[in-house]
């Protein structure tokens, strides 16, 4: 694995792509996406207002959804849940109030191991917008999951 360039997070023309799906949460078609694209909404570190991101549920078990910050720590939704970890998380119909767990890197590295076998295609796109040249080697992407800040989405329990 070798970090060939890390990019800066969308700004301008990509940001606005990116954002695209927040549109179709927003008007009730976020089932559409599936159970791989959440929609979180979070709080603004310096505006304290809600904020929204888009973001791929890397895995979902009991324990909740696993996401990665893909432009890393730099990446706005992810310094505002360090700061503010209550959000909510919308994954295709469903709503589920949940609290934001950044992972340490050994188990972010456990978690790309995973991750990439099960999707190859969608891996070797993810660490090429990333920034990273990987052998499709199931320890190259274990090296740059540990690269990546991961974060569990556990269940809040409400009354």
């Amino acid at each position: 694995m070798d970090i060939v360039k890390r990019p800066d997070p969308p700004s301008g023309l990509r940001r606005a792509l990116w954002r695209l799906p927040i549109h179709l949460y927003r008007v009730g078609l976020g089932r559409l996406l599936g159970g791989r694209v959440m929609l979180l909404t979070h709080v603004g570190r310096l505006s304290g207002k809600p904020r929204h991101a888009v973001i791929e549920v890397v895995e979902h078990d009991a324990r909740g959804y696993v996401a990665a910050s893909g432009f890393g720590p730099r990446a706005d939704w992810y310094r505002n849940i360090t700061k503010t970890p209550d959000v909510v998380l919308h994954v295709g119909g469903r709503i589920s109030p949940a609290v934001a767990r950044p992972l340490p890197a050994k188990e972010g590295g456990d978690i790309m191991a995973r991750y990439a076998p099960r999707h190859p295609a969608a891996a070797r796109r993810l660490c090429a917008i990333m920034g990273f040249a990987v052998d499709g080697s199931v320890e190259d992407y274990r090296e740059v999951g540990r690269h990546i800040p991961f974060v569990r989405f556990v269940p809040r329990v409400t009354s």
